[in-house]
């Protein structure tokens, strides 16, 4: 009888035991679905939107924080002029609720991607649609043998002018609200002050630059918006070109550095694609100093902020 009963007990016991590893199980299968009615968790439920370049992704998610999912295509680091995306790439391209871009050939490697993108029917922002689009001016550059860096060309370097990303994103706000339904109307008032009180720091930063010393020497002709903005006059670039695929000749880099010697140019700011061995033969036939200038990459903390002040900083201390 006592054991007929220990069976029993230990029966109830295993019952018991099963009941609630069913319970278990099934939590853990509702809990694996997001908890939702439709089983879709919260972030596979937001639209995506995809961005072609690190600086233009880092404003990008500052606008629209965590209303939508925020893809940057180009990892940071790579020269926006030269990169060309893998199958990968395009097809998250047009699978994209909204493809944000810089435009004026500045994703010169993509055509092929927004070409399937637009067959797609997917939705585009272009951001140089909707800013003052800055055009090369007379002596800039190779001048008008060089089609690209010929007088009157447009300069696809938005972001390098707080106030002109503040032009993208007071744009960018509305076509979310029309084209996504996502209102970002009050993380647009802080990110407009935001730029504007950057802009403020970036002069700050640049009073120690005297007038006479605010000359301008890049690695291609990336400083356009800068120097428009802060008052500096553009000498010349390594590549003479308002992109990195171009090459210089010996007589453009003879022309640069007698340049350089008549403006009395303290340095020389290379960048993302310049040949290293030709800047620090510039350097040294001109006594400039060679400095390198992240116009093309973010800072280790993702922040426009933090690059537009670095940047603004080393230019400072080397042309002070």
């Amino acid at each position: 009888m006592r054991r007929r009963g220990e069976r029993a007990a230990t029966s109830r016991v295993h019952m018991r035991l099963d009941l609630f590893a069913a319970i278990l199980a099934s939590a853990l299968a509702v809990g694996a679905c997001g908890g939702g009615s439709d089983g879709a968790s919260p972030a596979s439920s937001r639209k995506t939107i995809v961005v072609t370049y690190s600086v233009l992704g880092a404003v990008v998610r500052d606008l629209v924080g965590d209303a939508a999912n925020v893809v940057v295509l180009m990892p940071n680091g790579a020269d926006p002029h030269e990169w060309e995306p893998s199958a990968k790439d395009i097809e998250a391209v047009t699978k994209a609720d909204l493809l944000v871009e810089n435009g004026l050939n500045l994703e010169g490697g993509m055509a092929n991607a927004f070409e399937q993108a637009a067959q797609a029917g997917v939705r585009r922002f272009v951001a140089a649609d909707h800013v003052t689009v800055r055009t090369v001016g007379a002596g800039e550059g190779a001048g008008a043998a060089d089609p690209d860096q010929a007088q009157g060309a447009p300069d696809p370097h938005l972001w390098m002018d707080p106030l002109t990303v503040k032009q993208v994103v007071d744009a960018l706000a509305p076509a979310l609200q029309t084209e996504l339904g996502i209102d970002v109307g009050g993380r647009l008032a802080g990110l407009d002050g935001r730029l504007e009180a950057l802009d403020a720091q970036v002069r700050t930063i640049l009073q120690v630059v005297p007038v006479a010393k605010r000359k301008l020497v890049t690695g291609h002709e990336s400083l356009g918006y800068f120097a428009a903005r802060y008052g500096f006059t553009l000498i010349g670039a390594v590549i003479p070109s308002l992109t990195t695929q171009a090459e210089a000749s010996a007589a453009d880099l003879a022309a640069l550095a007698d340049k350089i010697r008549a403006a009395g140019v303290g340095a020389v700011f290379t960048e993302l694609g310049t040949p290293p061995q030709v800047a620090q033969a510039i350097g040294r036939e001109t006594g400039a100093r060679v400095i390198e200038l992240a116009t093309h990459v973010l800072p280790a903390d993702g922040s426009y902020d933090t690059f537009m002040l670095q940047m603004a900083t080393l230019v400072a201390d080397n042309l002070r």
